[in-house]
């Protein structure tokens, strides 16, 4: 299925040329499967979430490269304290339950692997849908669907923006890194 960030272009579609299919398991910043949701307990249990050093791929073996350690990254330039307009696309129609943004920590290691750690352990933004249960709502976003993420003031340099949207009628989100230059 085909469900990725359009704008800002993520890492997968400028390396890549597709930013689909990757997906897996639910609940970052979490790493064990078989959670329940804890605002819609009858959503389907999350999957098994992608493992630290294969986030950006989603731990998708044909989206490898995306998780190599570096700074040379094709980045979007922004500033501090600016709202960064972020923009999902499907080919399908596809529930949501919420959509989280993780953003790097001031000081963390571009030549290391994306982790947990290296991100804020909260989202920087997130949108929920609440309504239950998943079977009797639409729980569609739109599509296309926009956010506006405001960006936080101190940082500077290379920074990565991780968004991933999460289903309710299934144990997976879809996962999407976009890389940033604080300028």
């Amino acid at each position: 299925m085909h469900v990725a960030v359009s704008s800002p272009a993520p890492r997968a579609q400028l390396h890549l040329g597709d930013a689909s299919g990757l997906d897996a398991g639910k609940f970052f910043p979490h790493v064990q499967a078989g959670l329940r949701d804890p605002v819609a307990p009858d959503d389907v249990v999350s999957a098994q979430p992608p493992a630290d050093g294969k986030i950006a791929s989603a731990g998708k073996s044909f989206a490898a490269s995306l998780d190599e350690a570096g700074s040379d990254w094709k980045k979007h330039p922004v500033m501090s304290d600016q709202d960064l307009e972020i923009t999902w696309e499907a080919n399908a129609k596809v529930k949501a339950r919420r959509f989280n943004y993780f953003l790097t920590r001031a000081d963390w290691e571009p030549r290391q692997a994306l982790s947990r750690a290296q991100f804020e352990s909260e989202p920087l933004h997130s949108v929920q849908l609440t309504e239950q249960p998943y079977w009797e709502h639409e729980l569609s976003p739109g599509n296309p669907v926009s956010h506006t993420v405001r960006l936080p003031e101190r940082r500077s340099g290379h920074q990565v923006l991780l968004a991933v949207w999460e289903t309710p009628d299934t144990g997976n989100a879809f996962y999407q890194v976009i890389d940033l230059d604080y300028r």
